[in-house]
């Protein structure tokens, strides 16, 4: 059996990262110190769940930004995993000639790379939104450039791909963006060094397509077809300079890829997973199990669930008095049973355009907490009880949907976690 890997959860949420990663093997991944708060709230529900589903790890409840360059010394993670906001990761050059930060919503992605500078873990194990790969629209692409640069600098490889969890067979149309980060100086790394790099030639002539195609970790846990959309793929090299990568970034980015050594080959796949979606039938509650409150009767309701999923042509006035008519799409009166689920949001369960809307057997409701969780594939009231000054209290309905508008779906992550252990066993033991 494989040696234990110790792990750090950043960001951490309710715990969907854990959840994957106990499900792929709960000997094999040790969760043992875990991040989560929420800036600008007195109350931290999300950390108080986590609190009382892990009472035995390392739960620590403040400002990441907070935690000492000593207390992540002091973690001998083997892997860090979070999923982290998408924001503005612009660098610029002080007056002393050092990289700073434009702003103070990049920070997040830095403190990750804080972490890892203190840590050195083996892996890593990202997730964010996809358009992330194109950001910020004036230069596509450079955020996530100005990523691999930073992993690069820290002798970390990188693989990424966009998966929509939806087309490998589970219950939402999810579209995300995951990375496997690996340590260069890794049996794993070494081997691709040997296989793909003679000549130190990198990615030359098409080299990676094995690996993409067949050899990756995602190539394996999440099958692509061969033949790429619109035959897309990309070189890029990138400059040793984070700042450089910041002001001039020039390259494409695709839904698949990875970097090493510096330099990147991506390419936009086709997913070929053989596997059929859930549909909203299969997750949805049996009526009798379904409280009233969840149904909605009011008409003046109904009516404005109608409102805001039909088509619109609304004129407006922007604040500096240019006028302009608002266009939008309709939308089905309600969601198709026989379909997944949409990207659910934070917002779901409010009287707005994104929230599922059920009509069964002429009655209209929206999703319970419990059939919210079933999307991102977390246990049945995973998050109903939180743990608060050691006294147990019940979640609200509405917080409870914003957990999960907020998390991801678990499958992948355990996905993603089955793919390092097949590394770990094979290269490291």
């Amino acid at each position: 059996m494989a040696e234990k890997l110790n792990v750090l959860e950043l960001f951490a949420g309710v715990g969907g990262f854990r959840i994957g990663l106990d499900n792929a093997d709960k000997e094999l991944f040790q969760t043992k110190w875990a991040n989560q708060f929420e800036p600008g709230r007195k109350s931290q529900d999300a950390f108080d769940v986590y609190n009382y589903r892990f009472p035995d790890s390392d739960n620590i409840g403040i400002d990441v930004a907070e935690i000492s360059d000593e207390k992540f010394k002091s973690m001998d993670a083997d892997i860090i995993v979070g999923g982290f906001p998408c924001q503005d990761y612009s660098v610029a050059r002080s007056k002393k000639n050092e990289m700073g930060i434009q702003g103070k919503k990049g920070v997040l992605f830095w403190q990750i790379i804080r972490a890892a500078e203190n840590i050195h873990p083996k892996y890593m194990i990202f997730e964010n939104v996809d358009r992330l790969l194109k950001a910020p629209a004036s230069q596509r692409g450079r955020d996530f450039s100005i990523m691999l640069t930073a992993l690069n600098s820290l002798g970390y490889s990188v693989e990424w791909r966009v998966i929509n969890a939806a087309e490998y067979g589970r219950a939402q149309r999810r579209r995300r963006v995951y990375f496997f980060v690996f340590r260069d100086d890794l049996p794993y790394a070494k081997h691709l060094d040997e296989k793909y790099e003679q000549d130190s030639i990198l990615m030359a002539d098409d080299a990676y397509d094995e690996y993409i195609f067949k050899e990756g970790l995602f190539a394996k846990e999440f099958p692509i077809k061969e033949e790429l959309y619109k035959g897309r793929r990309a070189y890029y090299e990138l400059p040793d300079d984070i700042v450089e990568a910041s002001d001039n970034f020039t390259g494409k980015v695709f839904n698949t890829g990875i970097m090493r050594h510096g330099r990147y080959y991506t390419v936009d796949s086709v997913p070929n997973s053989g596997k059929n979606p859930i549909p909203l039938r299969d997750i949805i509650l049996p009526e009798e199990d379904v409280d009233e409150k969840y149904y909605v009767d009011d008409q003046a309701k109904i009516d404005k669930f109608a409102y805001l999923r039909g088509p619109k042509r609304i004129d407006r006035t922007s604040a500096d008095g240019h006028t302009y008519t608002y266009s939008e799409g309709g939308m089905s009166p309600y969601e198709d049973l026989s379909l997944p689920g949409r990207t659910m949001l934070t917002s779901e369960g409010s009287v707005n355009r994104s929230t599922h809307w059920l009509k069964i057997n002429d009655r209209y409701r929206i999703l319970t907490p419990i059939e919210a969780e079933r999307l991102q594939d977390f246990p049945d009231d995973w998050t109903k009880y939180k743990i608060v000054d050691g006294e147990v209290k019940e979640v609200s309905d509405r917080m409870r949907m914003f957990f999960m508008g907020n998390a991801l779906v678990t499958s992948i992550i355990e996905g993603i976690g089955k793919g390092i252990k097949n590394i770990v066993e094979e290269y490291e033991e």
